[in-house]
């Protein structure tokens, strides 16, 4: 049997990886470090090639020095990072679906902590006030959400707002059942008091929620971005977060990591997060185990699943 082999970084947080990769039969895993300037001999002959969840920017000159490279699985959602370096002849794949779960976990939680006032109310507690019937709350139930992106994670979004009685809206590049096209975006947007994203970032939604998108939502409506920041034109959510007509919550901004003194620090009307919605236990270990089984189905012979080119891209 030809042996695989893999390059997988030799980080803590990706000790997992090594381990349930070294058991599949027909794999060689290649520990690496992530900001060597250079691969060694022998892992200049790596067939695939993966780069760590955290900080995976940091080994991308290595995709020049890999000869035999055959594949790059990602341990992102997203490509977008590694889409420009990856030559067309070589394989990139992306772990979608291990990321579905907390995501959609985090998106939930942001929902439900601004309806129900909560940065308020702790802020009313650092103060010592007991804010009884001072701050408007609100009820997920009965709500219309729009979910911008119809993959993995947007599709577990809809289906835990729908939980709460919540009515879901999956809109994608194109339409298919159960999913509306882009193109019928502006048309829906009116009707929807939540506007969840959770698209890929691509040329086609690069600054797609733009001022007219933003403008088209109701009065009081939330934006809640766990896509890219990219996706969202910066400077138009400001202004309509200033105005007080909308509301946000942002796990991702354009720029990243946000400035100090950026304006999005100080509107009373958005909560942040670090880019960390996916950031709880258990998750580096699902995005090995779709890794994995894209691997596997790489060494048959397969297509992986997860294939991302050019001419093969995902819906957002």
């Amino acid at each position: 049997m030809n042996v695989l082999k893999v390059l997988v970084s030799h980080d803590a947080d990706d000790e997992i990886g090594r381990h349930l990769l070294t058991e599949i039969p027909g794999v060689q895993v290649l520990p690496y470090d992530p900001v060597a300037p250079a691969p060694t001999a022998e892992q200049q002959t790596a067939d695939v090639f993966l780069p760590p969840y955290r900080g995976s920017h940091r080994p991308l000159p290595f995709l020049a020095q890999l000869p035999t490279l055959r594949m790059v699985q990602l341990l992102s959602a997203g490509s977008d990072e590694y889409e420009p370096h990856v030559a067309t002849d070589v394989l990139l794949c992306t772990a979608r679906g291990a990321h579905a779960r907390p995501v959609a976990e985090w998106i939930l939680s942001a929902i439900l902590a601004q309806l129900r006032q909560w940065p308020a109310l702790v802020r009313a507690q650092d103060e010592h006030v007991w804010a009884h019937r001072k701050f408007a709350l609100d009820t997920l139930a009965d709500k219309k959400v729009l979910v911008l992106g119809a993959g993995a994670i947007g599709t577990a979004a809809a289906d835990l707002v729908r939980a709460f009685g919540a009515t879901a809206t999956l809109v994608a590049r194109s339409a298919r059942p159960g999913v509306h096209a882009v193109s019928e975006l502006h048309g829906l947007l009116g009707e929807h008091q939540v506007l969840i994203i959770t698209a890929p970032l691509t040329p086609e939604t690069e600054r797609l929620v733009d001022a007219s998108v933003l403008a088209a939502l109701p009065d009081d409506a939330l934006v809640v971005n766990a896509g890219r920041g990219r996706i969202v034109d910066t400077d138009a959510l400001v202004a309509e977060l200033q105005s007080g007509r909308i509301r946000a919550a942002l796990d991702v901004t354009d720029p990243e990591p946000l400035p100090a003194d950026h304006p999005l620090w100080a509107l009373p009307e958005v909560i942040l997060s670090p880019h960390s919605a996916r950031t709880v236990p258990g998750t580096t270990a699902l995005c090995y185990q779709v890794a994995g089984e894209q691997i596997r189905q790489f060494l048959s012979g397969q297509t992986p699943t997860n294939v991302v080119t050019v001419r093969l891209r995902d819906n957002p």
